[in-house]
């Protein structure tokens, strides 16, 4: 009778164990997705941005409209891309993109002078680091998750209930990476 007794309460405990490690996940898989969604919705407030920014530059920058379209695509490819990995691919294209616009506006002193553009700046610099920040979180989430995923004896929980890892948001193109050159 004590044996049976010993082995419910190892079943029960199983059961409360297997219960908890479910629900660890699933609390890690939903940190992962609200780590994407901050970073959606600082996205979606670049993307509103481009548009006022390109606008306040085209009446100064008239001859440099290769730039200008470049970046109006970038920004058209990432407001359409789909799935993290296309998502990635494409914010990493329009943040070069801007960063030759930026680079190209340093030559036109009246449009450095020019409140709307500076203030546009400042609001696309401000969304950068935000950006940066929601990446830093949305990576850590999928650390954690991903951790958990691969750990012994949670794989087998996770396998069962057909949790798997996460992709990071990283950089694709090897030239961003690199520091940037500052010349005087």
């Amino acid at each position: 009778m004590i044996a049976l007794w010993v082995l419910l309460a190892v079943v029960v405990l199983l059961v409360v164990w297997a219960v908890a490690m479910y629900n660890n996940l699933v609390q890690l898989r939903q940190n992962v997705k609200n780590g994407w969604s901050q970073i959606d919705v600082q996205l979606k407030r670049r993307h509103d941005l481009i548009p006022n920014l390109v606008e306040t530059a085209k009446g100064y920058m008239a001859h440099e409209r290769q730039t200008l379209e470049n970046v109006i695509k970038a920004r058209q490819q990432a407001v359409d891309a789909s799935g993290i990995k296309g998502k990635q691919e494409a914010e990493n294209i329009l943040t070069g993109t801007l960063r030759s616009l930026f680079a190209v506006s340093e030559n036109y002193p009246n449009l450095k002078a020019d409140q709307n553009m500076r203030q546009l700046q400042e609001e696309l610099t401000s969304t950068e680091n935000k950006i940066g920040f929601a990446r830093q979180y949305y990576n850590d989430e999928v650390n954690r998750l991903n951790a958990t995923v691969e750990s012994f004896p949670v794989n087998v929980i996770a396998g069962t209930f057909n949790f798997k890892k996460e992709d990071y948001f990283q950089i694709e193109d090897a030239a961003q990476r690199q520091t940037p050159q500052v010349k005087f």
